[in-house]
Formats: structure tokens, C-alpha cells, sequence
């Protein structure tokens, strides 16, 4: 049973074995979360990915997602995508007084 606590999504990398995850990978899982956007929770979306891997690696994906601010969780712990580059170019082009 996963330990999630609600809108935190729980990478546990401490507590199991990781691998780290090669580039493709990580883009694989970050362009299927983006498509996926909300459809899936954190253990559906690691039976559903179109390419098999460790829980592990899959936990090491996830926790950079996080890290970087590119995916949350909503309240009923479904796995979204939220990061917004559209945004970010808006905010760094805006002239500060």
C-alpha cells in the first residue's frame, strides 16, 4: 500500500533500490505524465508507462519530476503536469521596477 500524503507525491528513494535512470527514460516518462495529465495515480502511471522499469528507477524519475516543479499531485493523489513554459517565458521576459 503506497504511504502518500495528500498533494505531496512520496518518491521513497531512501528505502529502496534505485537505479539511475538514462535520459530517454526520463523524457519517456515525463512526455507520458504531460499526455496523462491527471488520468492516473503514482502506481497506475508506472503499470501504464509504455516501457517497463524498476520501481526504483521509476521512484528516481518522479523525485527529479518534483524537484524541478514539472509534475504534482492534485487532492485525490492523481499525478499532474503542471509545469507551464509558456508562463515561465512571460515571467522572465517581465520588466522588474
Amino acid at each position: 500500500m503506497e504511504t502518500e500524503n495528500q498533494g505531496q507525491l512520496n518518491c521513497n528513494t531512501e528505502d529502496i533500490i534505485t537505479r539511475m535512470p538514462r535520459l530517454d527514460t526520463v523524457i519517456m516518462v515525463d512526455n507520458f505524465i504531460k499526455e496523462h495529465s491527471g488520468e492516473y495515480k503514482k502506481t497506475d502511471l508506472f503499470n501504464k508507462l509504455p516501457k517497463k522499469m524498476m520501481w526504483g528507477t521509476f521512484n528516481v524519475i518522479l523525485s527529479y519530476l518534483v524537484e524541478n516543479n514539472k509534475i504534482g499531485v492534485d487532492k485525490s493523489d492523481h499525478v499532474i503536469y503542471v509545469y507551464n513554459p509558456d508562463l515561465v517565458k512571460r515571467f522572465m521576459n517581465k520588466k522588474s521596477y
